[in-house]
């Protein structure tokens, strides 16, 4: 699609104060789209602070569980495109809570599908899946056409997600696509708990960083600026992509503890890992990663940020705003 095709047109991104949602907002506005926003907890700073974005977008507070807010906002700002990325997304809340990860993550996605459906100005619509939603398979990488076997909450959270998003779109003809990512890290991450910015953020601390599983599983993890790529590809696509779901990967899957010490060498440390051998307790999956060549086949999209170089730019951001995340 032109360089152009952004320019004036209205999004709706759901989860844009998180990580992901921060950087497609960004995006979208450095090519000339107008973005609404909503937020639903008011805790500050957001990645959208980090970036320097909240005046420049237009802020809804609410949840997703609103339906009535949904249905206004997509109407009274004339919204054409929606990204529909927010979700209670750590592993261990959601096998602690199950219910209110089932709330955010699946009633919220069904009641923004149904205020989509009901809105005549949405023309598409790009609703985050996950690899998670695949559950444990012997037979890797996961294809699209790999059945949903999700069992743990977070992971059947997604599934459902992925699962009402495609029946809108084959029930209504509504103009849905679904993107199933490998793990997303880059700059501007505040989930510390995930393995990367946690193990970067403890590194740079001069502190050995912590691994609760045994080290052993494989994990995929692709940088933010190839997510954004695919977000709006499926977005521009929509003809073509609306209702099926696309992998999106890095091709490099890498067991955990050698994630780790390549962390450690790219910041010119010299530490040693701890790990706490806790997988079985945090109930992970031996191995999980994806093939992405629908994506590349469809949509000429395939990553182009090698491990090594994200995980550099991802030091380097954090090393920079280190005073920031204290």
């Amino acid at each position: 699609m032109s360089s152009s095709f952004w320019q004036n047109r209205t999004a709706f991104v759901t989860g844009a104060t998180g990580f992901v949602g921060a950087h497609i907002t960004q995006t979208l506005l450095a090519r000339g789209a107008r973005v609404i926003c909503l937020q639903r907890d008011a805790e500050q700073p957001t990645a959208l602070d980090l970036f320097g974005l909240r005046a420049h977008v237009t802020i809804l507070n609410g949840a997703l569980e609103d339906f009535t807010l949904l249905e206004r906002a997509l109407n009274e700002y004339d919204v054409e495109a929606v990204f529909h990325l927010a979700a209670q997304a750590i592993v261990g809340a959601a096998n602690h809570s199950p219910l209110s990860t089932f709330e955010s993550n699946i009633r919220g996605t069904y009641f923004l599908l149904e205020a989509c459906r009901r809105t005549a100005t949405v023309k598409r619509v790009v609703v985050a899946s996950s690899d998670k939603a695949y559950g444990a398979h012997d037979n890797l990488p996961y294809r699209e056409d790999h059945p949903l076997l999700a069992l743990f909450p977070y992971d059947a959270s997604k599934a459902c997600t992925d699962i009402l998003a495609r029946s809108f779109a084959h029930t209504y003809q509504m103009p849905v696509a679904v993107s199933r990512f490998a793990n997303i890290y880059g700059p501007g991450d505040l989930n510390l708990s995930r393995i990367i910015p946690g193990t970067i953020l403890s590194v740079l601390r001069n502190e050995a960083p912590i691994i609760r599983s045994d080290g052993t599983p494989r994990r995929e993890f692709i940088y933010v600026d190839d997510v954004v790529r695919a977000y709006l590809a499926l977005a521009e696509n929509i003809t073509t992509t609306q209702g099926e779901a696309f992998n999106f990967g890095a091709g490099e899957p890498v067991q955990m503890l050698d994630l780790v010490n390549r962390i450690i060498r790219l910041a010119g440390k010299n530490l040693t890992p701890t790990v706490l051998l806790q997988r079985k307790i945090e109930r992970e999956i031996d191995a999980q990663y994806l093939s992405s060549a629908k994506a590349e086949a469809h949509l000429g999209w395939r990553p182009e940020i090698h491990l090594d170089d994200g995980l550099l730019r991802t030091i380097n951001w954090y090393q920079t705003n280190l005073d920031k995340l204290r």
